[in-house]
């Protein structure tokens, strides 16, 4: 594999993932779509700083511990509050979840993305006010260094309901973005009007240079330009599917800075399989296993070809 020696800057939300059962039972993990992001390519042999609001409470110590063991360089961003983010799922008897999330992404730093070999951004961290306008001016910022951005919107009305206000930031931010990805689920949040691969297929055409839409057990569409490919999935038994899509993105990521394909103009019916394959391999073997565990690198060969 060619040694990729520049880092990539990932920003956005690192949290916590407190289950709570009918019996009292707590369990905490390490969480938040930029942090599994950042996780996945570190563990892919991809030097990687997670610039994130951690608390200086346990969570916190769980995030900094979870991070630093697969070598992720954290940038505890200012404001520094107390209390770490944290969503809680509080399960029934029957084992059905509701979900709320303790937050707050005010960010009044951000580290800037001269120097860095990719910015990746999505999810909570572009689209919960106030930190969510300081994403969209480094995303300009990194456009305006010649830094390609990477995308993933994440759509969780839970967190943000106001999806007229989300819609705009992703339309904001997709014509900056050289790589973005989305799942159908965020796809049909985000125009319901439209078919989830007319749409993937559409904002292909705003400016990305390669846009992946996850459609779950039924795999993924790639788009880049005029060209389009499906791939599927390997057959896994599932052990859940936390974290699955960041897998995807952390490995389609790292295939594309393996290759030096950053600043590729456009991706051919061959190179578009060959990250999809990697990628949907990425999340396969994160759903084999419990959590957002994403794989490490001798668990991909081939991303070692």
């Amino acid at each position: 594999m060619p040694a990729v020696t520049d880092r990539t800057l990932v920003v956005g939300e690192a949290l916590v993932d407190l289950t709570r059962d009918s019996g009292g039972h707590e369990s905490a993990h390490p969480g938040g779509s930029p942090l599994n992001v950042a996780v996945g390519l570190a563990r892919l042999g991809l030097p990687t700083v997670l610039a994130a609001q951690v608390g200086d409470d346990e969570y916190g110590e769980l995030l900094r511990d979870h991070v630093d063991a697969s070598d992720v360089d954290l940038r505890s961003l200012p404001p520094h509050h107390g209390d770490s983010a944290v969503a809680v799922a509080q399960l029934d008897d029957h084992g059905v979840a509701t979900y709320h999330f303790e937050l707050t992404w005010d960010p009044s730093e951000m580290p800037g993305p001269a120097g860095f070999a990719l910015l990746h951004v999505g999810s909570i961290g572009a689209a919960l006010r106030p930190g969510a306008d300081a994403v969209e001016r480094l995303v300009e910022d990194a456009v305006a260094a010649g830094v390609p951005v990477s995308y993933d919107p994440n759509v969780r009305p839970a967190i943000t309901p106001d999806l007229a206000d989300v819609r705009e930031r992703v339309d904001r931010i997709v014509p900056r973005a050289a790589f973005v990805k989305l799942s159908d689920a965020d796809a049909a949040e985000l125009r319901p009007d439209l078919d989830p691969a007319a749409y993937a297929a559409r904002i292909a055409g705003e400016g990305p240079r390669l846009v992946a839409l996850t459609r779950g057990g039924d795999g993924a569409t790639l788009f880049s330009g005029g060209a389009s490919v499906e791939v599927a999935p390997p057959p896994i038994t599932v052990a859940d599917t936390i974290g699955a899509g960041d897998s995807f993105m952390a490995a389609l990521l790292a295939g594309i800075l393996v290759r030096g394909w950053t600043e590729r103009p456009a991706f051919d019916e061959e190179a578009l399989t060959w990250l999809g394959e990697l990628a949907v391999h990425a999340s396969a073997v994160t759903c084999s296993r419990p959590g957002a565990d994403p794989p490490h690198l001798k668990e991909l060969p081939e991303l070692l070809a």
